[in-house]
C-alpha cells in the first residue's frame, strides 16, 4: 500500500542511488534507494529539489517510489 507525498531532496548520491527526502507535512525523512528513480523522468536528483512521489513501507522502512516533478497536481 503506497501513499502519495511531496517533499524536498535533502541528499542524493548518484553513485549509490541512495538519498533522503524531507516530507513537506512533518519534515520526517523517507529514503531514496537504488531503483527509486526507475520509471521516472529523473536520472539524478539535486539537493533542494521539490518532488512528488509515493511512499512505500519496505522492511519497516519508508522508501520512495514513482518520483514525479513537484509543484503540480498529483
Amino acid at each position: 500500500k503506497s501513499l502519495m507525498a511531496q517533499g524536498v531532496v535533502k541528499s542524493y548520491d548518484p553513485n549509490t542511488g541512495n538519498g533522503i527526502i524531507l516530507l513537506d507535512t512533518d519534515k520526517s525523512e523517507v529514503f531514496i534507494i537504488p531503483g527509486s528513480l526507475k520509471g521516472s523522468i529523473f536520472r539524478t536528483l539535486r539537493q533542494g529539489q521539490r518532488i512528488n512521489f509515493e511512499i512505500e513501507a519496505q522492511d519497516d522502512v519508508n522508501v520512495v517510489k514513482n518520483i514525479r516533478i513537484g509543484q503540480d497536481k498529483y
